[in-house]
């Protein structure tokens, strides 16, 4: 069912030529000309979330690259396909190149980069008159047959555009596209399932950027001559809009939307000096009626309503099987760990030491460095001075790396992705677990369908374990508060990790819930897994933990066995009252 709307295009996309004249044949070919470069302009601005609004720079470096190596004017004759794939070449490289800013530059920064970069290439362009003629232009390719009619580039032109709808679909749907959805809307929680934000981004910017290229060449073939005023910033902007009225994290919406966008002037010719103005107005009425886009429009599970008297039925038994490679010794330790913020010792040479199936509480007051230590422990905080072992080794590296050694964690306020699916989730949890290459997943070959079944499986697990397997398919935005606490439990749990840490995991349940929150960590920890509880419900931290530990003002007030807790005077007077 999920590739029927697509078929559905495609056939029409197939009888058009049949049923209307050389002209509509004509636009039909602009139109799969731009989606297969905003086919991957939407892995970068719909499912990363970069806004980069000045694309239309490597569809012109693809249309100069591919003219010029056909015409023969800089190196020999190449020809015209080959041409396409050198233009590629090219596209990724300045993929790439427009998208390292990425990296540390945020939101409207990167989209004015990527704008200057655009205008750079409209410049050389126009300068570089030996090569690329200048204002005055130069010829683009012509395919040679079956492709050189009008009816024969658009059979190639559609192709491509398929081509590029399945490869862009397989990555949106694997490990790759959830992380990058991960990282747009919750990019702490993302680095702390190991993701790699800058590997993940430059893979898409290169596949993107050859995508764009390669459009850029076909671009030239359809205008038969190609001079810089060819490239505007109406075109850029038509790019861009495409995918914000299609949808954000969306294959088909962006799709629709193209086709929309690219037929639209046609039914408007009178208004073409409004294009821009006509493109800004369809875009606010969208935002404003319809916030989610196309996509929304077409996502009837995201209308259906859900059950108000609905409870959480975990089943903490379920847990060896999704935990059982855990089940090993190991020590998590901190050592004379000091952090300071300006004046202000957030932690104050504290010392901790977490053992592998055991459950530990962290409690104090507010602003006692609760949630500081567990972002040093998560590597978001690296400490001025003492450090992090596990099992006697020092941790070195920032959040991916102590992902990649086992340790995961949930936040006080759970960082999910309300657009994705509640399976989608849980799913994002076990990235790291993947063993497919980013080509492997594009194609969809083996290796990454064998990823994505064990991914799928071990997420239902966990989904069944805290008692939401019924909800998997609901968007999580539509989710309870409870509901999102166990949601994140389980998402942490697709990491299988040695050490689990739970910030606030209790806040806004009721006691029922609580209770059974208290099952779940007992059984985790008896599989083998370490957890470190922090935790003001202090019901809980004394039934459930081994061991406590009791901050204040970044030092370690006591430490001790729950009924030693509970005596100590101190920690009385302090913190738990009399």
């Amino acid at each position: 069912m999920r590739a029927l709307p697509y078929l559905l295009v495609l056939a029409a996309a197939l009888v058009l030529p049949y049923v209307s004249n050389d002209y509509w044949t004509l636009i039909a070919s602009r139109a799969a000309i731009y989606w297969v470069l905003v086919s991957g302009l939407n892995l970068v601005v719909g499912f990363a979330g970069q806004l980069a609004i000045g694309w239309v720079a490597l569809l012109t470096l693809g249309a100069y690259t591919t003219s010029v190596l056909v015409a023969g004017t800089v190196t020999p004759v190449v020809p015209p396909y080959l041409a396409l794939v050198a233009a590629g070449c090219v596209g990724a490289v300045f993929g790439v190149v427009i998208g390292l800013p990425a990296l540390r530059l945020r939101t409207f920064y990167f989209a004015m980069t990527t704008l200057g970069f655009a205008t750079i290439v409209t410049q050389v362009a126009l300068a570089w008159q030996s090569v690329t003629g200048g204002g005055i232009g130069v010829s683009g390719p012509v395919l040679p047959a079956p492709f050189q009619t009008g009816r024969g580039f658009y059979w190639f032109c559609l192709g491509l555009a398929a081509l590029c709808t399945w490869m862009t679909a397989n990555v949106a749907h694997s490990r790759f596209g959830r992380g990058l959805v991960a990282l747009r809307d919750a990019e702490v929680a993302a680095e702390a399932c190991g993701i790699a934000k800058g590997r993940l981004l430059v893979t898409i910017f290169l596949f993107s950027g050859a995508l764009a290229a390669i459009a850029g060449g076909l671009f030239a073939t359809l205008q038969s001559y190609i001079t810089p005023d060819a490239f505007t910033f109406d075109l850029s902007v038509l790019f861009f809009i495409a995918i914000l009225i299609g949808g954000r994290g969306s294959i088909l919406g962006p799709l629709l939307a193209t086709i929309l966008l690219t037929a639209l002037p046609e039914f408007a010719s009178p208004l073409v000096a409004w294009s821009t103005f006509l493109y800004a107005a369809l875009l606010l009425v969208i935002v404003l009626a319809v916030p989610g886009g196309i996509a929304a429009l077409l996502d009837r599970n995201s209308r259906r309503p859900l059950r108000r008297d609905r409870t959480i039925a975990l089943r903490p038994d379920l847990l060896p099987g999704l935990l059982d490679r855990t089940a090993r010794g190991g020590t998590l330790a901190l050592r004379a760990v000091v952090l300071a913020f300006g004046g202000v010792r957030a932690i104050d040479r504290l010392d901790l030491t977490l053992d592998a199936g055991l459950v530990h509480g962290l409690i104090g007051p507010n602003g006692s460095g609760k949630t500081t230590t567990l972002n040093v422990i998560c590597g978001f905080y690296a400490p001025q001075s003492g450090g992090v072992s596990l099992d006697g080794a020092p941790l070195a590296g920032g959040a991916r790396a102590r992902a990649a050694c086992g340790i995961a964690r949930t936040f006080q306020t759970p960082r999910l992705i309300g657009a994705a699916s509640v399976l989608d989730n849980v799913m994002i949890g076990g990235t790291i677990a993947g063993t497919a290459s980013f080509v492997e997943s594009l194609l969809h070959l083996p290796r990454h369908r064998r990823d994505e079944a064990m991914l799928r499986d071990a997420a239902l697990c966990a989904l069944r374990c805290v008692g939401l397997e019924t909800l998997a398919a609901v968007r999580a935005d539509r989710l309870q508060h409870s509901e999102l606490r166990f949601l994140e439990i389980a998402r942490a749990l697709l990491l299988r990790p040695r050490f689990l840490l739970l910030d606030e995991p209790a806040a806004g349940l009721s006691a029922e819930e609580i209770r059974r929150l208290g099952a779940l960590v007992t059984g985790i920890a008896r599989c083998g897994t370490g957890v470190l509880l922090v935790e003001h419900h202090a019901s809980l931290i004394f039934d459930v933990c081994d061991r406590v530990s009791v901050l204040n003002l970044g030092r370690e007030l006591a430490a001790g066995t729950p009924a030693e807790i509970r005596a100590h005077q101190e920690v009385v007077s302090a913190y738990l009252g009399a």
